[in-house]
């Protein structure tokens, strides 16, 4: 996927891709389950799996959800197999989502789970998280790193955990994924470039496309939209496949008056797009 694969040589063999749901896009989870079923008969036989990885919500690749329906059945799955099942919630994990972690929108409990980001409010941490009988499977030192464990990032993520238990940051993106899905969702009836709007809790994205069809991104103007914000002391991030993605992601700190004003930025930003569009 570009950039992130283009220009950096061989990747490691033996990783295997599959369709990830994605409504809007007509993929369903039968849809990936049956590319796994064929995947196992012709590629690689279940018993040589480690691990299958996923996202529970997608970052890079576009704020789309993994149904409940997807995660359970992988995990059934695993085991069935003897497959680990590891739930990367670099960008997902504590409290984005409405939850401490996104998988448990699913109510399934994976094997591993990979952290960073807003583990420690800005400074440099990431974790594993596991079951007892694989974190302790390693031989004591046989796993280290030159940070790992640097008392000053330990610090900040045991604050950022006492800040997300006494301001209700759970409740709070909830809340901010509300407020923020409402007034794009009112915005997408003036300006029709906005293909969907999609959130789980305060993850939270728009789509822009051409002539409201899914099969045709709008890169282009995603592009602009960015840029006029950015003007206008606004910071918009793309993302997604196609780079026509506007990815959302406010601190959930972030006061009520601060959301409204970004949003008023954003109104301004796709007026000014959609004027440029018309008159071109």
């Amino acid at each position: 996927m570009k950039p992130y694969k283009a220009g950096f040589g061989p990747m490691l063999p033996d990783v295997y891709h599959l369709p990830f749901p994605m409504a809007y896009h007509g993929v369903t989870v039968q849809h990936a389950l049956d590319a796994l079923e064929e995947l196992f008969k012709a590629d690689v036989d279940p018993q040589r799996v480690a691990a299958i990885i996923i996202e529970p919500v997608l970052g890079e690749g576009g704020f789309y959800a993994a149904p409940g329906e997807l995660l359970r059945k992988l995990r059934e799955i695993c085991n069935q197999h003897g497959i680990m099942l590891i739930a990367d919630e670099v960008q997902s994990g504590f409290a984005r989502t409405g939850r401490l972690f996104a998988i448990e929108h699913a109510a399934v409990e994976p094997d591993l789970m990979t952290v960073a980001k807003s583990i420690a409010g800005g400074v440099p941490l990431s974790a594993v998280i596991g079951k007892a009988e694989i974190m302790d499977a390693p031989a004591a030192g046989a796993l280290g790193g030159t940070f790992a464990g640097s008392p000053l990032a330990c610090a900040a993520g045991l604050a950022v955990l006492e800040v997300i238990r006494h301001e209700n940051l759970l409740q709070r993106a909830n809340h901010i994924g509300n407020f923020m899905s409402s007034r794009l969702k009112g915005l997408q009836a003036r300006f029709p470039g906005i293909g969907e709007v999609r959130n789980t809790g305060a993850m939270v994205a728009i789509e822009l496309v051409r002539n409201g069809r899914a099969d045709a991104p709008d890169p282009a103007t995603t592009r602009a939209l960015v840029q006029a914000a950015a003007r206008r002391g606004l910071i918009l991030l793309s993302c997604g496949m196609n780079a026509n993605i506007i990815r959302f992601l406010a601190p959930l700190t972030i006061s009520d008056a601060l959301l409204k004003e970004g949003f008023h930025l954003l109104e301004q930003a796709l007026d000014e797009v959609t004027r440029a569009t018309t008159a071109a």
